[in-house]
């Protein structure tokens, strides 16, 4: 609302004294120029405007402005936020600070009076209190905390604001930082007071964090099932955890969790059946934990009967050779196709696992799951460019593995020479092509990622395990390596023979766009068998085979193949999604509208455009990007428009919750907000100061707009038409 308005000059001696002399010499200098016409009519217009152009500039000079001061017809606000989020259930709010024993109340409880009307009465004369709850944007809000977007929707939604008082335990999770925010506060003049509810020490919790089971699993073969507690007791703590299956088969197991760390494990669990499953991690409570609802975890899986379809390729039919296609030919899971390229025999092998030929076409190839390349390359009666571009292709776009194990004749080394040079986990010595060889037999040595991953696991416990690997026959001939290449990951050194790089790595593992790659750097795995038979050689490459075709079959059907990484994404965490799409000619699709329809267990829905990848078009290869928020289970509907073909699966995401109960107030950060805004952080025992400082708040400013004459568009357009005439004027009058 107007209050009053007025005309205003930003003067100064020089600009007034300036316009004055100005004017007054115009006016002179046009009187005697009327004079000297004899009064013409044409003389006296042209010096009029002369005269009004000068005041012009020297009223200009001066800065004329009008003034307008307005008063807030809006009545002003106190606004009360209080936290509704799920961290306030946390129970960590002594009543009583006298009596250690006295029980603790939830933080939402402890602020029940600050949300009651009858606390903020004193404000009743001079401001209109205004109480709202607030939490995050998500569909279910209380499962998150946005500071920032509470703040600035009390900005927005009263212009005249005098100041907020915000309720809350500090915690956010969700928007941008709410700094933001009470920077905005600041510049409008307008306090934020915060109150702290919630102790500032976490509370004594063992939280079953995450249950990382596959996405799915083989009838009757061990899975591997990952999880991670996080514990916050004071003191180590020995638990006795059950993971339990929908038919009630139970495995457990006893862990030692530390004080105020992470812990993480796997159990082993052996599906009998083929079906859907449901796993249940549960954890008994312990003496002095103040949480139980969070010791209980559940995760899906699917379990199969298995078919990988594999394809072994070599030369000469060495031991480790004939020891692998037993191996794998015995597995009722795999499906083994063998090549043998013998430079003595006319045919490529004989038995009915064997072809004649390396697969001519990417429909024959894309059948297969894992490669294996032995002691082969590219030349007459081996492998051409053009097999090895195929090869590429099928692990970079359609997620196969691809094994290789050189040998003693070093034919390996001429695959450098194609596209599968970008594939090689690590560098070999081209001097030293046909590698090394010893009389005295070598150990492999595990190294940390070796302890840890699934591949290297021959025994259940991580110490049997490494005693296993340490009593292995060892090996006498080892490739020429030089090194690991920048993103591979080393599962297994030499345990004796080094070089400038340090000791010679001989199992190595690396991703190659969607598809996985193994090194093996010896060819004595065979050796394995010695005194135990089958066990440890049949269950390394058994692993081998299965984890290099996981990623491959996550979903698929008869013309689409949806695959993504990881496969257990948390909350948060890129997921990478990629889709193989045949035409319905059998073809892979080079162009299309291929989408996959992501419902989240809220039922919010997002669509995701997979976009084709020109650079493998062959290969009928869409790929785009999920970013989950949520935590639990996630319908995705792969679609392909052209074809009308439809895929559906299941989508694990895991993680901790945004609002977790038990954990630590952030105090620190109330009391960023306030003393951004000027304001001040306050404890709930002191409302009463609180209430007499709000109440002194003095009365804003009245608002001034400024409307500056001089620079205003229309004192400039009047200027210059007035100048514009002036000149016409003089051009007819024959001035100029």
């Amino acid at each position: 609302m107007i209050d009053a308005q007025w005309f205003s000059l930003l003067a100064t001696p020089f600009s007034v004294v300036f316009g004055i002399l100005s004017v007054i010499v115009c006016a002179i200098l046009g009187w005697l120029a009327i004079n000297r016409s004899g009064f013409k009519r044409s003389t006296i217009i042209l010096e009029s405007l002369r005269f009004f152009l000068v005041a012009m500039v020297a009223v200009a000079l001066n800065q004329p402005e009008w003034l307008q001061r307005f008063i807030p017809k809006e009545e002003p606000v106190v606004a009360v936020l209080w936290d509704e989020s799920a961290s306030m259930d946390t129970e960590d709010v002594t009543v009583d600070d006298g009596s250690p024993n006295s029980k603790a109340i939830s933080r939402q409880v402890a602020i029940e009076q600050l949300k009651d009307t009858q606390t903020w009465l004193p404000f009743e004369e001079r401001f209109r209190v205004e109480i709202a709850p607030f939490s995050s944007g998500l569909t279910d809000a209380k499962r998150g905390s946005d500071l920032n977007t509470a703040l600035a929707n009390a900005l927005e939604r009263h212009p005249n604001l005098r100041t907020v008082v915000m309720i809350s335990d500090g915690s956010w999770n969700f928007g941008s930082p709410p700094t933001e925010s009470a920077t905005q506060f600041r510049i409008q003049k307008v306090p934020i007071y915060t109150i702290g509810i919630g102790s500032e020490s976490a509370l004594p919790d063992i939280e079953v964090a995450s249950l990382d089971a596959p996405t799915f699993g083989v009838v009757n073969k061990p899975t591997r099932i990952p999880f991670s507690i996080v514990s916050t007791m004071p003191r180590e703590t020995t638990i006795t955890a059950k993971l339990t299956s929908t038919d009630d088969d139970e495995v457990v197991g006893t862990f030692v969790i530390p004080a105020n760390a992470t812990y993480q494990d796997a159990f082993v669990w052996n599906p009998k059946r083929v079906g859907e499953y449901t796993l249940t991690l549960d954890v008994p409570g312990s003496d002095g934990e103040r949480i139980v609802a969070n010791n209980t975890i559940t995760a899906p899986i699917s379990v199969r009967k298995e078919s990988l379809k594999v394809l072994v390729v070599e030369s000469y039919p060495r031991w480790e050779y004939r020891y692998l296609r037993n191996a794998l030919a015995r597995d009722p899971g795999v499906d083994v196709s063998c090549l043998l390229f013998h430079p003595d025999l006319e045919a490529k092998g004989g038995g009915k696992d064997y072809i004649q030929e390396f697969p001519s076409s990417l429909d024959e190839l894309s059948k297969f799951d894992v490669i294996f390349l032995g002691d082969v390359g590219i030349g007459n009666d081996q492998l051409s460019v053009e097999d090895c571009q195929m090869i590429k292709g099928l692990v970079e776009s359609q997620a196969a593995g691809l094994i290789l194990m050189p040998g003693f004749r070093g034919n390996q080394l001429s695959l450098l020479q194609s596209e599968l040079t970008e594939l090689f986990p690590v560098v070999l010595d081209p001097v030293q092509n046909r590698g090394w060889g010893n009389m005295t037999p070598a150990q492999f040595q595990l190294t940390e990622a070796g302890s840890e991953s699934l591949l290297t696991k021959l025994a259940d416990s991580p110490e049997a395990n490494a005693s296993v690997w340490r009593g292995l026959p060892g090996f006498q001939w080892y490739a020429a390596v030089l090194r690991a290449k920048v993103g591979t990951q080393v599962l297994a050194v030499h345990s004796t023979e080094s070089n400038d790089y340090g000791r010679i790595p001989l199992l190595a593992t690396k991703t190659f766009g969607a598809g996985k790659i193994l090194f093996m750097g010896t060819d004595g795995a065979w050796r394995w068998r010695e005194g135990v038979e089958d066990k440890y050689h049949y269950r390394f490459w058994g692993q081998v085979a299965r984890w290099m075709a996981y990623q491959r079959n996550m979903a698929g059907g008869e013309s689409m193949r949806l695959f993504y990484s990881p496969d257990r994404p948390k909350t948060g965490q890129t997921l990478s999604m990629n889709a193989n799409v045949m035409s319905l000619d059998g073809e892979p699709m080079q162009t299309g509208n291929v989408n996959v329809q992501i419902t989240a267990p809220s039922g919010n829905t997002e669509m995701i455009r997979l976009a084709p990848q020109i650079d493998q078009e062959q290969w009928g290869l869409f790929s785009g990007y999920f970013v989950p928020e949520e935590k639990g289970e996630h319908r995705a509907i792969l679609t392909c428009q052209e074809t009308g073909a439809t895929l559906e699966t299941m989508i694990s995401v895991q993680g901790l919750e945004r609002e977790r109960i038990g954990q630590p107030a952030n105090i620190d950060s109330l009391k960023e907000i306030a003393t951004i805004s000027r304001g001040k952080l306050v404890s709930t025992t002191d409302i009463t100061s609180l209430i007499d400082e709000i109440s002194n708040i003095p009365e804003p400013e009245p608002q001034l707009k400024r409307i500056r004459l001089w620079a205003h568009p229309i004192w400039a357009g009047t200027f210059l038409v007035l100048l514009s005439m002036f000149w016409i004027g003089r051009k007819l009058a024959g001035v100029i």
